[in-house]
């Protein structure tokens, strides 16, 4: 039970026994005292005056002396101006750490019966995965898991987008300019080889504009089922689902359906007839069809070629009606950059337009672009950062912070070289994750490994230091240890932390943002650092003391676990 839960039950008993009414606990109004008063959270009392009659402090007086001498868990009150400041007694404090610690399942929600799937990554087979994508990968990932945290049924989703113009741009600079090369031949993974293709091409058609015509030819003969074409598209797609599949596992992303736009393009196309006949599109002149918005603000979309060709909505629209069909979604995230936020709002608006009443249960979630401290990516110019080269970088970052730490001196060095890759993979997931998913941001890796400040080493350290202390105690301990010893102020504050937790996990589930959790977790790591520093552990000679001691950080160390879990990022047992 929160504090606010508990301060509700017994303030409606308090209210039942002093005025003989009675009042539902969830009604009442509790929040944190503010740091100007004297307390731990405070009932606000002016909804109530109709029920007692009474004047504002009149009220949070009658209120609060039943509660002091009525719940020992509350050992003061002071009513100020219609808001009660209640201060819990260390009785509480030590009850609600024992609830904690006794909670294996602390964190996760109760169910709520409902399934969500989450779309993310979906990249294009043209170019391997890069900075942008690592983002998209861990924010889609992340909020799977905060979902599923919150009780919900979830399904990670991908599509890739496997065809189209831009995969024929790959196709075709291979054939004119690679002269057969293969990854095998090239020694580099298939999406690097594609995407080096991709590159070619943009100079091919800064050169000769006219390739375009050449390229959209391709896509009408694929469209067609032109076998050499076809064969092309299946050879170069194969090198890079097993280049992605490669980045995807050093990453650690995983996920439950795998759609192709290549499988999903004509359930598009098929809605577009239903669409033509309802007349909620119109067909132009040249053959293509429109869908005409300028009555709800917006403008025409396009959402099928001249050439009977579909573009990237065709495929999304005929996609989100299999999935809510086939999977029986209540609602369905996509997790795509803000440049397409003009994408989803035509998404939604055309498929309400459809008679679909799922369209309103469709959220994007919409995040800002990742820079790099020498400016924007570009695909087509050969500037961006490869997934892979950065996951590399992070992985030699975390080797040499470490090194010259000192901290890993006597370490087996196979237990290093596994240390190096958790620490780097959690530095750059952390750094990533702990921006709000909306804001814009700036990466620099260097940054980003650092074992002080708000970073994922700084908590990886963390808890390697609890583990440490841990495995030195001599002494028995469990949850029953926690009423053992009145809390210092120090130790009422990381359990006043510790209970924020659930609370923390179903925001950062309502608000799609794993930037709650990450700044949640170091908070709690940061907390425990001062406590640590200026409290005795292991040479605490009361042994009453020890045990809830080490009970106390013992819990901390399995939710700071439970929370960058949370992230997709590991904590090692030692460092």
């Amino acid at each position: 039970m929160t504090p606010e839960a508990f301060i509700q039950q017994k303030a409606a008993a308090a209210i039942q026994a002093i005025y003989n009414t009675e009042v539902a606990p969830e009604s009442l109004q509790v929040a944190v005292t503010r740091k100007e008063f004297e307390g731990d959270y405070t009932l606000v009392t002016f909804p109530l005056l109709k029920i007692t009659r009474q004047a504002p402090d009149a009220t949070g007086n009658a209120i609060g002396e039943w509660l002091v001498a009525n719940v020992p868990e509350i050992a003061a009150y002071n009513s100020v101006k219609g808001f009660l400041n209640l201060s819990f007694s260390p009785v509480y404090w030590n009850e609600a750490l024992q609830g904690i610690a006794a909670d294996d399942a602390f964190g996760q929600l109760p169910s709520t019966g409902k399934r969500i799937m989450v779309e993310f990554s979906s990249p294009n087979t043209n170019k391997p995965l890069h900075l942008g994508h690592i983002r998209n990968n861990l924010l889609g990932d992340s909020v799977s898991r905060i979902l599923k945290a919150c009780g919900n049924e979830v399904v990670k989703s991908t599509i890739v987008n496997d065809r189209g113009v831009h995969i024929c741009k790959s196709m075709y600079a291979w054939e004119k300019c690679f002269n057969g090369a293969t990854p095998e031949s090239t020694g580099k993974k298939g999406d690097h080889l594609v995407g080096d293709c991709y590159v070619a091409y943009a100079k091919m058609e800064k050169e000769h504009p006219e390739v375009i015509d050449d390229v959209h030819k391709m896509l009408v003969d694929w469209e067609a089922g032109d076998p050499h074409v076809r064969e092309l598209w299946a050879m170069m797609n194969g090198w890079v689902y097993k280049g992605f599949d490669e980045t995807y596992a050093a990453l650690g992303i995983s996920f439950d359906q795998v759609d192709h736009e290549s499988e999903t393009y004509l359930l598009g196309k098929e809605l577009v007839q239903k669409g033509l006949q309802e007349g909620v599109f119109v067909k132009d002149p040249d053959g293509s069809v429109w869908c005409d918005l300028t009555a709800d603000g917006l403008d025409r979309k396009l959402v099928l070629r001249g050439d009977g060709t579909s573009v990237y909505i065709t495929q999304d629209l005929g996609t989100a009606e299999r999935r809510f069909a086939n999977f029986k979604l209540d609602s369905h995230v996509y997790v795509v950059g803000n440049e397409q936020d003009y994408h989803f709002q035509v998404l939604k608006l055309i498929l309400k337009k459809l008679g679909f009443a799922w369209a309103d249960q469709i959220y994007h979630l919409s995040y800002g672009m990742v820079e790099l401290p020498e400016g924007k990516m570009k695909s087509r110019e050969g500037t961006v950062v490869d997934a892979d080269d950065l996951i590399q970088q992070m992985y030699e970052e975390a080797k040499k912070t470490s090194e010259e730490s000192g901290k890993l001196e006597g370490m087996p060095e196979a237990e290093k070289e596994a240390l190096y890759h958790m620490i780097g993979l959690g530095a750059l997931k952390y750094f990533i994750i702990k921006v709000d998913p909306k804001k814009t941001m700036l990466f620099n890796p260097k940054e980003s490994i650092d074992f002080n400040g708000n970073t994922g080493p700084f908590i990886q350290y963390t808890h390697a230091r609890i583990q440490s202390i841990l495995r030195k105690a001599t002494v028995p301990y469990g949850p029953a240890d926690t009423l053992g010893a009145q809390p210092s102020g120090k130790e009422v504050r990381l359990i006043k932390l510790l209970g924020l937790y659930p609370g923390k996990v179903g925001e950062a589930g309502a608000a799609l943002s794993p930037a709650i959790i990450a700044n949640y977790a170091y908070d709690l790591a940061k907390e425990f650092n001062q406590y640590y520093h200026d409290t005795p552990i292991l040479k605490e000679e009361n042994e009453a003391v020890l045990k809830f001691r080490l009970a106390l950080i013992d819990t901390l160390a399995r939710t700071l676990r439970h929370a960058m879990a949370l992230l997709g990022i590991s904590l090692p047992e030692r460092m």
